[in-house]
């Protein structure tokens, strides 16, 4: 049960700083353009130097000897999430299917797992493992987001496929396999520190603001639909995942299965309503997803740690 209540809690938090974003933005304490401004600024400055000075204060080849097994692990969640999708798709309506596969396959990667870990643990190992696992994940989703839509060829944008978080972790890898060590007291560490502990709040206030601005204008509320995509997506995915982890357990360790589940029981990225809108997808019912899997997430997610609890116990 005290599993239970951390997760509880992890999540909480991040959906009270996602209420707040979306307080500002209604009270008009920022404009509701700012938040254009602040994405970039949260994904391509906030969370590369949080990732850079995690991985070159903390990892090290000795301590993390099956690291390279990450992506590789990454490369199985994924094949079985994209198989997952295409079967559960077929049970939304044809009109917005695209929008409901696209939702379902691209889970919140790093933030909501990232937060999840750092109230779990206080080991920094935790921290690592995720962000080896979804190195790859910002240019799967840039290169193959409007592959779910009928529409004409988007030009893929080179700079979102090699994106800062890739580089981020490819540098500080090369420093640590140079054998330079840098300590959290060294001054450019902390200033990386400084820069990366914006991540979480940012991107939360972020998508609390443009839920808000989505929301206005949200047109037809779909209850149907979200009702199955909660079930599917906070439910359905996270327990037949499990079920897949019992049965290979014996080639996992427990932080690479706890990463795995919390892939698997995450709401969708908050990306996709964007991207949806780029490729003329119904940006609404998008959003519509997102919201109700957020919530719902406050009381799936401890759920479904609990019973991975279970059979992955902590060592």
């Amino acid at each position: 049960m005290d599993l239970f209540i951390t997760t509880f809690e992890s999540v909480a938090v991040l959906i009270g700083i996602g209420i707040i974003g979306f307080y500002i933005i209604k009270k008009q304490v920022l404009p509701a353009n700012i938040l254009n401004v602040l994405s970039p600024l949260a994904l391509e400055i906030a969370l590369p130097s949080l990732i850079f000075v995690r991985i070159v204060t903390n990892f090290n080849f000795n301590d993390y000897p099956d690291w390279w097994q990450l992506p590789l692990w990454w490369l199985f969640f994924t094949a079985i999430a994209f198989f997952m999708t295409m079967i559960f798709m077929f049970l939304s309506k044809k009109k917005t299917r695209s929008e409901f596969a696209l939702s379902l396959f691209f889970q919140n990667a790093i933030f909501f797992p990232l937060a999840i870990l750092a109230g779990m643990f206080t080991d920094e190992k935790y921290i690592i493992y995720l962000f080896f696992f979804t190195v790859l994940y910002p240019p799967l989703f840039f290169s193959t987001y409007f592959l779910f839509f009928k529409t004409k060829k988007i030009k893929i944008n080179i700079k979102k496929i090699i994106h800062p978080v890739l580089i981020a972790t490819i540098i500080a890898v090369l420093i640590v396999s140079l054998g330079i060590n840098i300590s959290e007291d060294n001054f450019l560490a902390r200033i990386f520190s400084l820069l990366g502990a914006m991540t979480i709040p940012l991107l939360f206030i972020i998508l609390g603001g443009n839920i808000y601005k989505d929301f206005k204008g949200s047109g037809k509320f779909e209850l149907v639909e979200i009702i199955k995509f909660v079930i599917i997506k906070n439910f359905i995915f996270p327990f037949i995942f499990l079920s897949i982890l019992v049965f290979i357990k014996e080639y996992l360790t427990y932080p690479i299965a706890l990463i795995l589940i919390l892939q698997s029981a995450v709401p969708p990225v908050t990306a996709v309503p964007i991207v949806t809108e780029r490729v003329g997808g119904n940006r609404a019912i998008v959003n519509q997803f997102i919201v109700a899997s957020f919530a719902t997430s406050l009381v799936s997610i401890p759920l479904i740690i609990y019973f991975f609890g279970i059979y992955f116990p902590i060592p």
